[in-house]
């Protein structure tokens, strides 16, 4: 689930290519969101965590890809669209383009699967 051997930067502290993995917070998008979310999978690639969410009922659902940009507090968010089969460069709430995973979460939830407590 959390394994890619892709660089993405340089560890200036240890001399060796860093991966987005090793850089996304193992706590970052565990918020409980009751009613909607069994919980999620993040898969990487490159710069990008892809986020897809486990619903109730055994389903997946894409959610949201989240781009390294060079701080594990800070991610781009792009929210996913099933009208495009893709991704949508997104402003969260606060009206910017990056912030924390955690936000990220909140933000597709309350977005794409109509849940209320992603707002509070």
């Amino acid at each position: 689930m959390l394994a890619n051997d892709t660089p993405i930067g340089h560890d200036h502290t240890h001399g060796r290519p860093t991966r987005v993995d090793e850089n996304f917070p193992a706590t970052a998008v565990v918020r409980p969101h009751p009613g909607t979310l069994a919980g999620i999978d993040v898969r990487f690639r490159g710069e990008f965590a892809y986020v897809t969410g486990r619903l109730k009922d055994g389903d997946t659902q894409p959610l949201m890809r989240l781009r390294y940009g060079g701080s594990a507090a800070r991610w781009g968010f792009a929210i996913y669209l099933a009208s495009k089969d893709g991704y949508e460069v997104s402003a969260l709430p606060t009206g910017v383009f990056a912030g924390a995973p955690e936000d990220a979460l909140d933000t597709a939830c309350g977005l794409y699967l109509g849940d209320p407590t992603a707002w509070i």
